[in-house]
């Protein structure tokens, strides 16, 4: 039991690993079609299910089956003839036990399915509690938590009473076996003669000492019944092959030298395509700034370049080489993001700036800060670059989340920017800041830059028009304006409002 008890945890603690390490390495099409709460009742319930199931019977596996195999050598020894017609019977109790073991599992999948549903409410519910009570919609929310854990309870009920029956089941069989030997091993002894009263005696000792590990393995057997389904769900994440794969040979590359290039790229989630045969080029040093109204493809082009997704026909390629061919984490150290969505972890707002470099110092940090306008705020909060940012950011502003994004990127330092939307959930004031912050960003690097609010892409060198998946116009936006096109429709709607 003491080794066996390492030999548990160091199982647990590998499986929860090997886990983590596939979440991370999974591309992001596999988590748009699972829900965050099903993942983690994954990594933690089914984990956890697996050590109540499987290693809790380690011991067992190991120690009856040896006594139950030298007791049965015995009982042949005595008697071949009555041990021969006793084991007639084992195949009849291994059936009926399977036939129960067999609902076990189609009835703990349930039990798992219900437990991954009551923690992706959970998530959710935490996720949008101020649209909930915002909308006063606390009662919807209760009532489908209610439904959810009530099937778990009554799944949960059906599952356990099955399980219950395993030890009246294999008493029964048991005491049906220890019936029919004595009935049979009696006649061997008054009738027939052939066995002696003490070696009979000896002989039903014997089989009393198998019953009893016989019972263990018979419910052990229904426990590893109803972790199979807990094991399903865990080597299904395991198991799961990532659509977006590193070449075998892979291309080094480690600078940006000349282009980015879109070749007749096209682009679809499901069925239908999102870009269609898009074609251009993004020249070293280049501002190219991509506009168009909502669900016209921008941010899939954003997504595609640092291959979050893949693409579905053409081919897009940095300096000539297609990044189907580069390393992913070549191509996107390559790449600096700057999101609409300012994702902070909750962590300190030095460790949120330099994340995964760790050979950074303070001073570089400070640095980043400054030229992302960052070091202004962060100086008046008291524990300044130690101060932990809450949950997601909660306890930084949208400017202030936005411009410690800002500074993340710049001590990264890449060659190309990729400025997603960058501040079109701000107000007037940290909009200036940020953009002030974003321009400092874009000096003497390729820049990507998706906008809704064209005020902040005026100056850019090359404007890209996307509409329906595909350019509409490009240019610069003098030369925009003057074609009163697509751009110039859209500069006179925003100029309004």
């Amino acid at each position: 039991m003491f080794f066996i008890t390492f030999l548990r945890n160091g199982v647990l603690k590998d499986l929860r690993e090997s886990v983590y390490k596939k979440i991370i390495t999974l591309p992001l099409p596999f988590f748009s079609e699972k829900k965050k709460g099903d993942v983690i009742s994954r990594i933690t319930a089914d984990v956890l299910e697996i050590q109540h199931s499987f290693l809790s019977v380690l011991e067992l596996i190991v120690r009856e089956p040896l006594t139950i195999f030298f007791t049965i050598l015995a009982m042949f020894l005595i008697s071949f003839k009555l041990t021969a017609f006793v084991l007639f019977f084992i195949p009849i109790s291994g059936f009926i036990i399977s036939l129960i073991g067999k609902s076990l599992k189609n009835t703990s999948n349930l039990v798992q399915e219900e437990q991954s549903e009551i923690l992706s409410i959970t998530e959710e519910t935490l996720q949008g509690l101020k649209i909930i009570k915002g909308f006063v919609a606390e009662l919807f929310f209760i009532d489908r938590f209610q439904k959810t854990n009530n099937k778990f309870y009554n799944y949960s009920n059906k599952l356990i009473n099955r399980q219950n029956l395993a030890s009246p089941i294999s008493e029964f069989l048991g005491i049906s076996v220890i019936g029919v030997l004595l009935w049979y091993g009696g006649q061997l002894v008054l009738i027939d003669l052939q066995l002696n009263p003490a070696a009979f005696l000896t002989y039903m000792g014997l089989a009393y000492g198998v019953l009893t590990p016989a019972k263990a393995i018979s419910k052990a057997s229904y426990s590893i019944k109803k972790g199979n389904a807990a094991a399903h769900r865990v080597i299904e994440i395991l198991e799961s092959e990532s659509s977006i794969k590193d070449a075998k040979n892979p291309i080094k590359k480690s600078n940006f030298e000349n282009e980015i290039s879109f070749k007749n790229v096209s682009f679809k989630y499901e069925k239908e395509n999102i870009l269609k045969q898009m074609s251009f080029k993004i020249q070293k040093g280049q501002t190219v700034a991509i506009v168009g109204q909502s669900g016209s493809g921008k941010s899939t082009i954003a997504n595609l370049i640092p291959r979050f997704y893949d693409v579905s026909e053409g081919d897009i390629s940095i300096d000539g080489v297609n990044i189907k061919d580069l390393l992913k984490s070549d191509l996107r150290n390559l790449i600096g993001l700057v999101t609409q969505d300012s994702i902070l972890f909750n962590d300190s707002i030095s460790n949120n700036i330099k994340l995964s470099n760790s050979k950074v110092n303070s001073n570089e940090i400070l640095e980043a800060a400054k030229i992302a306008n960052a070091n202004e705020f962060i100086e008046k909060i008291e524990n300044k670059f130690e101060s932990n940012v809450g949950d997601g950011g909660g306890k930084l502003s949208g400017g202030q989340k936005q411009r410690i994004s800002i500074a993340r990127a710049v001590l990264n330092n890449p060659p190309i920017m990729i400025l997603d939307e960058a501040t079109s959930s701000l107000d007037s004031e940290s909009e200036k800041l940020v953009q002030d912050a974003l321009e400092k960003l874009m000096k003497n690097r390729t820049s990507i830059i998706i906008a809704h609010r064209l005020s902040t892409i005026q100056n850019a060198d090359l404007i890209l028009v996307i509409n329906n998946g595909q350019i509409a116009e490009k240019g610069n936006h003098e030369e925009l304006i003057k074609n009163k096109g697509i751009y110039f429709k859209l500069i006179n709607l925003q100029s309004f409002n």
